[in-house]
């Protein structure tokens, strides 16, 4: 078997057994039992359906951690199959490529020239607040330390650099109900709101450069509900679900006050989603050496990826994975075995060549 056909065979295995959010025990397991064949450099520790794995110790290198979620997004998708050069199934550009790459690097890059780890995680697909990444740092010490941690969401071979941070709040604009033939008895929340959702449709993006990269930080109403009584009731509420992305140069008590400062107390805020943002390490010589190992290309991450995590402890994190970003969540989700090749390739450069730590 040659190692492009293990490595698709590992794609298919992975994609053929079903992880959606919230259901990924039976992938975690498999995993498991997978990654003790190794033998791993020290045991494995399973954090609910979320591993850490140490797959070499004592090397003197650097310390590595290559990160991957096991769920998948509940979507539209045939049974998991090869057909030509794609391979199709949930997950299999989000982020089941990824994982494949992870597994054959780790099962025949022996020796290795660095301290690396494997961390295979759960509910990456929800609210921030239940992603089981979050608990696993918290209790993982020597997860907390390493020199750069990669995060393997499809990026086409990429490497994206930082991440935007992310926020959701309901906004509420309230007014008085009223008969709908005597709209004047009345103040229409809606009618309230108007002004507001003028001002922000005519919003450019704020744009901030960073290691010569551009970030852009954007307002955009995702979600609506006019909370009217009847359709001959003016109504008394109106209801909007802003999303603000912002550059990593704003912390999330910033973005905070930035949406605090656009609403203007005109309507009455309520979080529901805070996710930081993440510095670009563009300089960070392992970042370098990965470029150097021949990346597809170099972009900012303008979405939100679990690189914020890791920076938020101070720790380095990337964005780089095989799979196809534009398959990512699609019915039908499919990526090309040739961009999973090459990804697994340039890692297996990457790893092999690492400068000395200093």
């Amino acid at each position: 078997m040659t190692a492009n056909s293990a490595l698709d065979e590992t794609l298919l295995w992975l994609c053929s057994v079903d992880s959606p959010i919230g259901e990924e025990c039976a992938l975690c397991d498999a995993v498991e039992a997978r990654v003790q064949k190794l033998p791993p450099a020290a045991p494995v520790r399973r954090y609910g359906n979320s591993l850490v794995v140490p797959v070499s110790r004592g090397t003197g290198g650097y310390r590595i951690a290559l990160v991957g979620h096991l769920d998948t997004v509940r979507t539209e998708n045939g049974p998991a199959r090869i057909d030509g050069d794609r391979c199709f199934g949930a997950g299999a550009s989000d982020m089941k490529s990824g994982l494949a790459a992870m597994l054959r690097v780790a099962e025949t890059l022996r020796p290795l020239a660095c301290d690396l780890t494997l961390v295979f995680y759960a509910r990456e697909e929800g609210p921030f607040a239940e992603n089981e990444l979050g608990p696993v740092l918290d209790a993982d010490e020597e997860l907390r330390n390493v020199d750069l941690a990669v995060c393997l969401e499809p990026s086409d071979n990429k490497l994206h650099l930082g991440c935007c941070g992310s926020l959701h709040a309901t906004l509420t604009f309230e007014g008085r109900t009223g008969h709908s033939a005597r709209p004047w008895e009345a103040d229409n929340a809606v009618y309230r709101a108007a002004g507001f959702l003028s001002e922000l449709a005519a919003r450019a993006p704020e744009e901030t450069v960073l290691d010569g990269h551009v970030y852009r930080s954007v307002f955009t109403v995702t979600q609506a509900k006019d909370g009217g009584r009847g359709r001959n009731v003016v109504p008394d509420r109106f209801q909007v679900n802003l999303n603000h992305r912002f550059a990593p140069i704003y912390s999330v008590a910033q973005a905070q006050a930035n949406v605090e400062a656009l609403v203007a107390g005109r309507a009455k805020i309520e979080w529901t989603d805070l996710s930081p943002a993440a510095m670009p390490n563009a300089s960070h010589p392992l970042v370098q050496a990965l470029i150097a190992a021949g990346v597809a290309g170099v972009a900012p991450k303008q979405a939100w990826t679990d690189v914020a995590r890791f920076s938020a402890l101070g720790v380095a994190a990337i964005n780089f994975g095989p799979g196809e970003n534009a398959q990512a969540h699609q019915k039908n989700e499919s990526t090309s075995l040739r961009l999973v090749h090459e990804g697994a390739e340039i890692l297996r450069r990457w790893l092999t060549s690492l400068p000395e730590r200093s």
